[in-house]
């Protein structure tokens, strides 16, 4: 089980960077205020597909060798993993395989089939998906491209800090939304080479809180079963990914549902941007733990906007 270096995601930022969009940093006096820090906002929902996954999808399929590109890949994702892959991967001509949970949003099951993937719908648990795509890999020969537990895919998502510590190298602490790991576990290998001292937390809903119990007991603990608004922190830490966060976290931090929402709230309203509730988990956690972040410059990783309009949370907790 091999773990990106620093070196490795330099290397992904100079494969992906003709394909990615280099996304804004953006800032808000109005959250500096009611934070009591000065906050700056890697916005990732302005990537393609509208979440950072495309970073790692594409570096992963960039790193496919000829065989493979012929067989196509295959993943399980509920969302903007199978939208970042599908996009990855088709627009070079690769056929992607995408397994889904029947309940994934009806936003991102549209915009999959819309990159032109092959769907395999099948019950929303870790056994079925697993399963499915090892159906999906008999049948086609296809590369699984895990979501998270990829050499290629953590050293892409590192890319995202990596250009946002480049623009704000005072930066004091930075902080990012934590399901499977792969993005924590990228912004951490990147942001503790680049600022030694930077403080680097997770932000995770208490209700899949699998993480931060992994790093409080230095043991990857089972996830409880996930009920969580934060459709796109439904998964749990695999080895590979609890090993980077432990080696370079400080903390991770977690919150309430209602939290959550009123982080998505105060963004949608003040920031005038549309981000999906998992990337509200991270302010949340800043604004529940505010003397921890007291006058201090927070990057905060935006992961995603490919929010379900047709769901909301702002009606029934308003």
């Amino acid at each position: 089980m091999f773990i990106p270096r620093f070196e490795d995601v330099v290397t992904a930022s100079e494969a992906i960077g003709s394909f990615i969009h280099h996304t804004p940093v953006l800032t808000s006096k109005q959250l500096d205020k009611i934070s009591g820090a000065h906050l700056f906002f890697k916005c990732e929902n302005f990537q393609k597909v509208g979440a950072f996954k495309f970073r790692g999808a594409t570096n992963a399929v960039i790193r496919l060798t000829e065989e493979q590109r012929r067989s196509g890949v295959v993943t399980h994702s509920s969302g903007n993993h199978a939208a970042a892959l599908a996009h990855a991967a088709v627009s070079r001509g690769v056929r992607a395989y995408i397994v889904m949970p029947s309940t994934a949003p009806e936003v991102k099951k549209r915009a999959v089939a819309g990159y032109g993937a092959e769907i395999t719908f099948c019950e929303p648990t870790l056994a079925a998906r697993e399963a499915a795509a090892a159906g999906v890999i008999r049948r086609t020969g296809a590369t699984m491209i895990h979501p998270y537990d990829n050499f290629n895919i953590i050293a892409g998502q590192g890319t995202a800090a990596l250009e946002a510590l480049t623009e704000y190298p005072g930066t004091d602490a930075i902080i990012a939304p934590v399901g499977g790991g792969g993005l924590l576990s990228g912004t951490a290998i990147a942001a503790r080479h680049m600022i030694p001292s930077i403080k680097i937390y997770g932000a995770e809903p208490a209700l899949a809180d699998d993480a931060a119990r992994s790093l409080h007991t230095g043991i990857l603990q089972a996830p409880l079963p996930p009920k969580t608004i934060a459709d796109g922190l439904l998964t749990s830490l695999c080895e590979r990914t609890f090993t980077a966060i432990r080696e370079n976290a400080d903390d991770i931090l977690t919150v309430t549902e209602e939290q959550i929402i009123e982080a998505m709230r105060l963004v949608w309203e003040r920031m005038k941007i549309i981000i999906e509730p998992s990337s509200a988990v991270p302010l949340a956690a800043v604004l529940a733990n505010t003397s921890l972040f007291a006058g201090k410059k927070v990057l905060i990783i935006i992961s995603g906007g490919n929010a379900d309009l047709s769901k909301l949370p702002f009606g029934q907790h308003a």
